[in-house]
Parts: structure tokens; sequence; C-alpha cells
């Protein structure tokens, strides 16, 4: 075998052998960029798949429509696609004004990604091991934790199925050999030469000087991310123990809002204490740098009658009743007005607030849905008429609930509260007022 030849082969044995795990998937999907990362991956797996039963190829080429010369890239890819009989979906996105164009392209392009992908696929992307030493740089220079440092796991959830990394053990020369040997042709983003992005400053400035200097720089930062992903494995194996002992379920089983007890929390460790919910916070939101852990510390030391409130990326911490909640989206809008009920015998739609509806027989008359605004008084069996705001205190309601609460009228009175035990029915146990709230998605669970 000539040397080319076992090249070649060697390559797609490693392959190979990374994806074994994958082959059962419903499909491989490829990011296609049309550069030259992602031609190589595309042509490796379309040579494989005429000699290997491997799940269908699909390539996905996202349009970010940020450069003009970016218009003829969908058309190039196309061409690609066809001389190699691999389908293709062109996906245009709109990237979002920002600090950072290239989080905003990055953020924009794996938006698209996560919405395309179906249960069961799997996306391959292009990054090599060269990518993966910028990437720990270029966290490291940002002041990023262990998980940052761990750099680009090799495989991860992504939407209904999940991304993997291939050729993340492969360095970029390699894979520009293999592309001069098979006379492949890809595009030369002209962005990539910008060196006022920092991305693209680390790859012309910073790592030719350190190679130069270290040869082996690239490959030893490649083997340090992996050193710090297997610690941050434990981390996360240490924060599910942790938080183990926090999920106890609440008083409310309806609310389906992410919370915690704090108790269990609060016999940690600060560092333990800030493992744990990193943990938890991850599918959440964005979370804070080093400097800005202060939030949860006010948070967790605040009073019996103070209401904290931690804001983040993507929503905000509550504490409220010896546990902290995750509120975001719809939940972080008020809701108010009034709705007449007059088919009651139907659920009622609240805008903004998920769904009402009556169990058992209707009660007769003009039904009204309002929301606290103080000053609201209800008949309690063999307690008579008492303040609401007594009421929801004697059940500790959560202060965030209690304005999201549906409050049952027939003209001026109040009927009932939704969803609370002794306040929720008519004395004698004809109806019961039943209340679906929206999830943190805006949808209803």
């Amino acid at each position: 075998m000539s040397k080319p030849d076992r090249f070649k082969t060697e390559l797609h044995q490693r392959l190979l052998s990374r994806l074994a795990p994958w082959r059962d998937a419903a499909a491989w999907r490829i990011a296609f960029s049309g550069g030259l990362d992602s031609t190589v991956l595309l042509h490796l797996l379309a040579e494989l798949s005429r000699h290997q039963r491997l799940p269908p190829l699909t390539a996905i080429h996202v349009h970010h429509g940020l450069q003009a010369v970016a218009a003829s890239w969908p058309g190039h890819c196309r061409q690609v696609c066809q001389i190699l009989g691999v389908p293709l979906q062109v996906v245009d996105v709109q990237v979002e004004s920002g600090a950072s164009l290239e989080q905003a392209a990055r953020d924009a392009r794996y938006a698209a990604f996560d919405a395309t992908l179906q249960r069961g696929e799997v996306l391959l992307t292009a990054q090599h091991r060269d990518d993966q030493a910028e990437t720990l740089m270029f966290r490291l220079l940002r002041g990023a934790g262990v998980r940052g440092l761990a750099a680009m796991p090799a495989q991860r959830r992504l939407g209904h199925g999940h991304l993997f990394r291939p050729l993340l053990d492969e360095s970029r020369a390699l894979l520009e050999r293999y592309a001069r040997e098979e006379g492949l042709s890809w595009i030369e983003d002209p962005s990539n030469k910008d060196s006022r992005f920092s991305r693209n400053y680390l790859r012309n400035h910073a790592m030719p000087m350190l190679t130069e200097r270290w040869p082996q720089a690239i490959a030893s930062m490649a083997r340090s991310a992996a050193h710090l992903a297997e610690a941050q494995g434990l981390l996360d194996e240490l924060a599910v123990q942790d938080l183990s002992l926090a999920q106890s379920p609440c008083a409310w089983p309806w609310l389906e809002l992410p919370s915690l007890e704090l108790a269990p929390l609060e016999v940690l460790s600060p560092a333990r204490q800030r493992n744990a919910l990193r943990h938890w916070l991850a599918p959440l939101t964005r979370l804070p740098d080093s400097d800005h852990w202060a939030g949860w510390d006010a948070l967790r030391d605040a009073g019996p009658d103070g209401r904290p409130i931690w804001r983040l990326g993507n929503g905000q911490l509550h504490r409220a009743e010896g546990r902290i909640w995750w509120l975001s989206g719809i939940w972080l809008k008020d809701v108010a007005g009034s709705q007449h009920w007059s088919t009651a015998s139907q659920p009622l739609h609240l805008p903004g607030n998920g769904m009402l509806q009556i169990l058992g027989e209707v009660p007769r008359g003009g039904l009204h849905v309002h929301y606290r605004q103080g000053g609201e008084v209800l008949d309690v069996p063999d307690r008579g008429r008492r303040d609401l705001k007594r009421l929801l205190n004697e059940k500790r309601v959560p202060v965030f609930l209690r304005g999201r609460l549906p409050l049952l009228y027939r003209g001026e009175q109040l009927l009932a509260v939704a969803n609370l035990p002794g306040l929720d029915a008519d004395p004698r146990g004809d109806w019961r007022l039943h209340w679906l709230p929206p999830t943190n998605d805006h949808s209803l669970r």
C-alpha cells in the first residue's frame, strides 16, 4: 500500500472507530459551512458510506448573511453535495446584534441546528485539535473555571438528538493534507483574516508564536482540556449527589417550576454550593462568572421576611418558603385584568397564565376571573369572612405566585382561589376550581 493510501486508510479507520457508538442513529447530519474542515468531514463520510453501512447522511448549511461574499456560499455547498451525493439543507438565520458578533453568530447557528435535529439523530461537526487548543486559550484569557477550560466536549445532547465531534483528536495540518491529496475545493472565509476578532487573533498571531517556541503546544493544550473535562465529570458527579438531597417535592405539585430545598444546600461549603448550583442552572441559563456570585450569597443569607431575587442571564432565582425557584419567560411578566367566563363548563384560557377549569357542577350566575389587587375577602366554611392576604400567608403561598392565582367571582363575591385546598371549592363540594399554570417555556404542562 502506498503512503498516501495508508494515510487515508488509517484516517478512515480512526473515524469509524470514533463513530462506532453512533452507527445505530436515525441519521447523521453534517454541519457543512463549506470551509476546509467541514469539507473534509463531508468527503470522508461520503466515501465511507460507499463501503460501510452508515445512517443516512444529510448536510446542513447555515447561512448567516453577514458578508456580501457569503451569498455565493450556499451555491458552492449545493454543488459539493451534489457531486458527493449527499442531500443538503440550507437554513437562513438572523444574527442578533450585540457586543460579540462571533458569539451571536454561533448562537444563531446552534439554534438552527437545535431546531433541525430530530429525535435519535446526530449532528456531526468538524472541530479539530487546533480548535480545541484555541478554545482553551480563549477561555483561559477570559478567566473561565473548570467547566469552561474543559473546552469543547466530544459529544453532548443537542435538541432532540446529540452533537458529536469526530475530528477533535486530529490536527488542522492533517485535514489540510487530506484535502490537498484528494483535490478538494473549499470556501476561504475572508473574515478569518480579521484579527479584530479574538479567535482570529489567537489563530493568526498567538498560536503560531507559541508553537514556534513549543512545537507540541497545541497537542499539550488539547490534552490539558481532556484532563479538565475529566475533572469536570467528577464535579458533576458530586453535584448530582448534593442536589439529590435538595430535590424534595414542593408543597404545590401542580406548580411545575424548577426548585430546590434550601436547607440541604446551606450546610455545604460555599464551593460545593456553587458547584451544585452551576450544575442545576446550566440547562436553564448562562452562568455568572466568579465575580457575580454575590447574588447567590445575598439570596441564601436573606432573613425570613426578605424577598431576595438573583437576576441571571435568562431568568431569575427567587427564594420563598424554604426553597429557591427558577423563573423565566412568561413567569417574569405580570398578569392583570379580568375575564368574563360565559361558558364555565368549558376551560378558560388565561392570557399569559395557563388555563382554568371548573371540575364538577358549574355554579350559577355570571362568573368572572380576576387577580389580586388587595383587600379581597373570602367566606371560609366554619371561619366566616377572612382577609385573602392572611389566608395566603397561612397557606405559605410564595409571593411570586400570589399575583398569578386565578380568583373566581360571581358579581362582587369572591367564590374561590384556584388550587388552594380549602379555598378552591364551594362548601358543599359540588365543584372545584382547577388551574393549569404555564411553565417557564410559556407552555402548559
